[in-house]
């Protein structure tokens, strides 16, 4: 079970916040922290990028981003 607030409870700057912040710290959570740290770092981090994702569907992605940009094949859009 993750900890923490919920995803859908936080607000947009808080939930950005959060997803920033388990950024900055997932190497060293990886590199030094327990199996139960990575675990629960793992699914606080899956769990507030699904809340991201749900609110912004549409956001904007950039096209250096996907297989075919960053394979350097024909990128639409540009």
């Amino acid at each position: 079970m993750s900890t923490g607030v919920p995803g859908t409870d936080l607000t947009e700057q808080d939930l950005l916040r959060e997803i920033e912040q388990l950024h900055v710290t997932r190497n060293e959570t990886f590199l030094h922290g327990s199996h139960d740290a990575l675990r629960e770092h793992t699914a606080r981090s899956f769990a507030l990028e699904q809340e991201y994702l749900r609110r912004h569907p549409d956001r904007d992605v950039d096209p250096r981003r996907t297989r075919a940009g960053a394979r350097g094949g024909p990128v639409h859009g540009q």
